[in-house]
């Protein structure tokens, strides 16, 4: 299976509670893209260092949010060492850490962040079970 099957296959499809995420992508904790759906913003590798820091010091990310491109967020928390959630009004994103790389989830109005989380952790824990 190629990585931007995961991305389309996976993340950008129907959500329990309705609606679907506004983008997603898995990034190399390096900062490469592996894939991304459309309209997904571009993860600089500076963004990618903050995101994968944020892992092991969730307070690295606290002061000045979670940066995805040009979107920011602020952080909300999620599991030390797993993974970063965030929020800005009605929309948000979730990042979940495997063992090389990162797979993000945004939303936007009308999904539940709950279900973006859902998605988004279960995907990386099964990358996770697979080495990855």
């Amino acid at each position: 299976m190629s990585w931007q099957s995961y991305v389309d296959d996976h993340l950008m499809v129907d959500l329990p509670g309705g609606g679907k995420l506004s983008s997603a992508a898995i990034y190399g904790q390096d900062g490469g893209c592996w894939a991304q759906s459309a309209g997904f913003p571009t993860l600089d590798a500076d963004q990618a260092k903050v995101l994968v820091s944020g892992f092991s010091d969730p307070g690295s990310v606290a002061a000045g949010g979670l940066k995805i491109g040009d979107r920011k967020f602020i952080s909300i928390g999620g599991i030390p060492g797993e993974c970063l959630r965030g929020r800005k009004v009605a929309a948000g994103c979730c990042v979940k850490k495997t063992n090389t790389a990162m797979v993000i989830g945004i939303y936007d109005e009308g999904v539940q962040g709950g279900d973006c989380n859902v998605i988004v952790e279960n995907l990386g824990d099964y990358l996770i079970g697979q080495n990855i």
